[in-house]
């Protein structure tokens, strides 16, 4: 298997990840019959963000890297957020 071949996977497996997190929002919220942000869709942003991110550096995409960047950024913090919330209320 060549290089580019495998930076596709790369790619794709990046882009499977970031649209994962839309599938998941949606059927949580069709459960809940209201719209609701699992914390699995800032999960499945992160992993797909890093891994476009990845991608973006390799193909040496500025525009892709500073979209990507700034992403991982936002889905970073969500997360901290979230586990500084959870961590107030189990005290």
């Amino acid at each position: 298997m060549s290089k580019e071949t495998i930076w596709l996977i790369i790619g794709f497996l990046g882009q499977f990840f970031f649209s994962m997190r839309f599938i998941i929002q949606w059927i949580k919220s069709e459960k809940e019959k209201k719209s609701i942000i699992p914390i699995a869709f800032w999960y499945f942003s992160l992993l797909g963000g890093t891994t476009l991110l990845t991608y973006a550096i390799y193909r040496q995409d500025p525009v892709f890297i500073l979209g990507q960047s700034l992403g991982v950024f936002i889905y970073s913090r969500n997360l901290y957020l979230i586990y500084q919330e959870k961590k107030k209320t189990d005290e």
